[in-house]
């Protein structure tokens, strides 16, 4: 990363400001810029970033999300297993989207986040910390899993991944009312990409074969 220091993020405002730091000073923003600055602890924030750049235009670029699904998959997993640190192969850390790009995507969902922050407070802690961190990663497991086959559907890959974000929020500000309303709409994507799999008869292969190499599109 070219310049900018870490961030400590305790709000989506807070990580919105850091992706428009990046956008401002790098050219292309690697996943690797990311890490570098939010911090390789910061897991609750890096899901979000993740999160927020797949509902965000970005998004609707072909193997986006998926792609990026790959990456909250990886760190919720190792949250899961009991990391203290974020660990990415050097292939994902290199990918990246051009700064133009993620300065117009954090200008889209600015304005959500404020909102958002509002709305956002210290309460039934009990659903953010111990055991239930763990519960919560393995649910964003599962939202990762449901966002390739949405992805032949324009935008439905952003449900399960703004039930990842709002996960994400509710373990940075500890708001278990949050995380409750998060499995709700993670109930409720994950039942609606079974309805749809299952009721196309598995998907039918669909546009989605042709993704190929645009798995990885940056």
């Amino acid at each position: 990363m070219a310049d900018g220091e870490q961030k400590d993020p305790h709000s989506i405002g807070d990580v919105v400001d850091g992706l428009d730091e990046l956008a401002g000073n790098e050219e292309d923003v690697r996943i690797g810029d990311v890490l570098d600055k939010f911090g390789s602890r910061s897991f609750a924030p890096v899901m979000l970033v993740l999160a927020l750049i797949e509902i965000s235009p970005v998004g609707a670029i072909p193997g986006v999300p998926s792609f990026l699904a790959l990456c909250v998959a990886l760190v919720a997993l190792q949250l899961l297993i009991g990391r203290d640190h974020i660990w990415v192969p050097g292939w994902i850390e290199n990918r990246s989207v051009s700064g133009d790009k993620m300065d117009g995507a954090t200008d889209k969902i600015e304005g959500i986040a404020n909102k958002l922050d509002k709305l956002s407070t210290d309460r039934m802690t009990w659903l953010t910390q111990g055991p239930a961190v763990q519960v919560a990663a393995g649910i964003i497991l599962l939202l990762c899993l449901a966002v390739p086959p949405l992805e032949v559907l324009p935008w439905a890959s952003a449900a399960p991944m703004f039930a990842v974000a709002v996960i994400s929020v509710a373990l940075m500000v500890r708001d278990g009312l949050a995380m409750l309303i998060a499995y709700i709409v993670a109930a409720l994507a994950t039942t609606g990409v079974g309805f749809w799999f299952f009721g196309s008869g598995g998907g039918s292969g669909g546009s989605g074969g042709g993704s190929g190499g645009g798995f990885l599109p940056f």
